[in-house]
């Protein structure tokens, strides 16, 4: 008997989806128009993604280190990218920066235990380090312009392309976490 949780989607029409196309919340229409309307479109399905990746799990699953001798685990990956969202706006370099949110580096990762309380702390933090770094960048509409703690500063569409390309590469984490916590597979 085998310790690997057999691999299983929830769509019925792709069998290599994760849901179907009718009931996937990712914006599937006509598309943005315009390059900051894409960075936002594309930040925001990728975020969607991490979300439905975490979806269905409790405590435990979402704490497993599902590739040891990783630490990285599902609610590490939100812990995480709450922290990262903080930091990008301190690269703003607009007042003090502000500090960690969950301590020292890997304190993300390291502090992803199985407690109900932690996960719910997990999402609340991403959520409102999201909407914080968001109207921070709104602030900002030309895409081009610099600001920021470097030298010559970070151009805002910079900023918009780390994003995006930070929760892609963290989907992909995702995809292969889940996968080992419970067989499910998809986009």
């Amino acid at each position: 008997m085998s310790d690997q949780p057999e691999r299983w989607t929830q769509a019925t029409v792709y069998p290599d989806m994760w849901t179907d196309p009718d009931d996937d919340p990712r914006d599937n229409g006509a598309g943005p128009e315009g390059e900051a309307a894409t960075l936002h479109d594309y930040l925001t399905n990728y975020r969607i993604t991490v979300r439905m990746k975490c979806e269905g799990l409790d405590a435990g699953q979402l704490a497993r280190r599902s590739v040891p001798p990783s630490t990285m685990s599902l609610l590490g990956l939100l812990r995480h990218l709450a922290e990262v969202e903080r930091d990008w706006r301190n690269w703003l370099g607009e007042g003090e920066p502000e500090p960690r949110i969950y301590g020292p580096k890997d304190a993300d990762f390291l502090g992803a235990v199985a407690d109900p309380a932690v996960v719910d702390a997990a999402w609340a933090d991403l959520e409102r380090e999201q909407a914080a770094t968001d109207a921070a960048l709104a602030a900002h509409p030309d895409l081009g312009e610099r600001i920021g703690i470097s030298k010559d500063g970070f151009a805002i569409r910079e900023l918009l392309v780390h994003r995006v390309e930070e929760y892609a590469r963290h989907s992909g984490h995702a995809d292969l976490l889940r996968e080992c916590v419970d067989g499910r597979v998809g986009q």
